[in-house]
């Protein structure tokens, strides 16, 4: 699309979870870090709540990539599983084979039998569920009972939740008191300031290669910082489509018309004055004048 242009070997703002671009912010960091030691210390239960698109799947997948080669890693990023599918994704993890065809009682078995062997070679097991609001209410007490297999000294199951702001409301019913008592860490993730929301924007144009001159100007970084509210996944919308409309007109540095229309063209956000630019563009605007410079109508 625009690579060539601005001199990219790759997309820099995509959504998909890309841990080569992984910056290691603040609330990243943290975050990142309380699961380690959490890990490390065999605790239990460990929860990382972070509103949508603030970056949850990615310091997943970070975690999974940097994780101590002593532990066996369970991951399961769709999680809105019954009981017994959730018990088979977790022997299926685990390399049980057979899973699908065997009754709870003899499932239930070969995974106690799994973690006791795993634990015997000096290994550590963690499920890892992303979404983890997801699980319905019976699969959520279905996890807390996973948790009562250990040994004297140590949990034969550590457990790792990845999920959204309503999961804290459905653990704060009376019938979950059980379930929230035994989460032992828990991080809340934090959007991005607005010094962070330039550093990262910089931090993925370099990784993809860019060297040329500043494509936002101070005040233009400040505006996506305040539109997105510091939501990394609305920062790479938003700076996608602003490098689609410049490659569009030939230009390398964004204006403010740019992230105007890039900011009408995105649902998600809102910005009550847009400076004056016209209010009927609609949520094609971007496309449209991307589809313009095919047929020779952007010069």
């Amino acid at each position: 699309m625009y690579l060539y242009h601005y001199g990219l070997s790759e997309l820099p703002f995509t959504l998909t979870p890309n841990t080569n671009f992984y910056l290691g912010l603040q609330p990243h960091h943290e975050a990142l870090d309380v699961l380690l030691v959490a890990l490390k210390n065999g605790e239990g239960f460990i929860k990382v709540i972070g509103e949508v698109g603030t970056g949850k799947t990615l310091i997943c997948r970070k975690l999974l990539n940097e994780i101590p080669e002593h532990f066996v890693t369970a991951y399961i990023p769709n999680p809105y599983l019954k009981p017994d599918e959730l018990r088979r994704a977790l022997a299926a993890e685990l390399g049980i084979k057979q899973a699908q065809r065997m009754n709870v009682n003899l499932l239930s078995e070969r995974i106690q039998k799994r973690l006791l062997e795993l634990h015997a070679s000096g290994h550590s097991v963690v499920l890892i569920l992303d979404e983890a609001q997801a699980l319905p209410e019976e699969s959520l007490e279905a996890l807390r009972l996973f948790t009562n297999l250990e040994t004297e000294t140590r949990k034969l199951l550590q457990v790792v939740l990845f999920a959204q702001p309503e999961l804290d409301q459905r653990l704060n019913e009376n019938n979950f008191r059980q379930l929230k008592q035994r989460i032992t860490f828990a991080y809340q993730l934090r959007t991005m300031n607005p010094s962070e929301v330039q550093y990262y924007i910089e931090h993925r144009l370099r990784i993809a290669g860019h060297k040329g001159p500043n494509l936002f100007s101070n005040a233009l970084y400040k505006r996506i910082a305040k539109v997105s509210c510091g939501t990394p996944r609305l920062v790479n919308i938003l700076c996608h489509k602003i490098l689609m409309l410049c490659y569009g007109q030939g230009k390398y540095v964004a204006s403010a018309k740019d992230v105007s229309l890039a900011i009408k063209d995105t649902e998600s956000v809102d910005e009550p004055s847009c400076l004056g630019w016209p209010l009927f563009l609609s949520g094609t605007t971007v496309i449209t004048m991307m589809s313009a410079v095919y047929f020779g109508v952007l010069q």
